[in-house]
């Protein structure tokens, strides 16, 4: 299984990412541990990308690509992948799918995790965590246990501010991957509200279907 995950920030794409790799048995490729994987083996794509980012410069996409290329390539691959965190644009899916089709690999499907924009407010600003043990709750979803309350922090990211830029961010720069893949005939469109057992079992029809 050949795959992409995509969907708004707080979607759940990290609780089906894990999901599905164990299922499919296919390793989880975010292009953030795919960098540092690169600079720490010192390959020559790797050394241009740490170029780049002790520049203080956003790495070229042609850079993330040639390592996407490199890294699917290895052994762990040959029963798929699944790309998460890359394209983040339409110019990207478009640069990715040409190099992909260069190198011979297509992918089987773009799984894109739908949720409203309403509940993933809910669902973001209402996240707290413990300062001393980590523990993460959600005073509506996961209450915490009482007397504790002095003990809990919403992280910067969380807030509603913050939840509602990333969420512009995404429908004015990632959205625009959904028709490109949807015009490919390999999007996966899936319902992500939901316990995640149920969400899971939506994917799983998906990518059967």
């Amino acid at each position: 299984m050949r795959m992409i995950l995509v969907g708004p920030p707080g979607a759940g794409k990290g609780t089906q990412a894990a999901r599905l790799v164990d299922t499919y048995g296919i390793p989880h490729i975010s292009t953030g541990d795919m960098l540092r994987a690169a600079v720490k083996e010192g390959t020559a794509l790797g050394l241009a990308a740490d170029d780049f980012m002790r520049k203080g410069l956003l790495v070229p996409d042609e850079v993330v690509i040639g390592m996407v290329i490199e890294r699917i390539a290895k052994d762990d691959c040959a029963k798929g992948f699944m790309l998460d965190g890359f394209p983040r644009t339409q110019p990207q899916a478009a640069a990715l799918d040409d190099a992909l089709r260069a190198a011979g690999v297509s992918l089987d499907a773009v799984v894109l995790l739908e949720v409203d924009d309403a509940l993933i407010v809910e669902r973001i600003t209402g996240r707290r965590s413990h300062v001393d043990t980590g523990e993460i709750y959600h005073l509506k979803f996961n209450p915490p246990p009482a007397g504790i309350e002095d003990k809990l922090v919403q992280r910067k990211d969380d807030t509603e501010e913050a939840c509602v830029a990333r969420l512009q961010k995404y429908h004015s720069e990632t959205a625009p991957i959904v028709p490109f893949y949807g015009s490919l005939g390999i999007l996966r469109r899936v319902d992500g509200v939901g316990a995640p057992d149920a969400v899971q079992a939506r994917v799983q029809a998906a990518l059967a279907g």
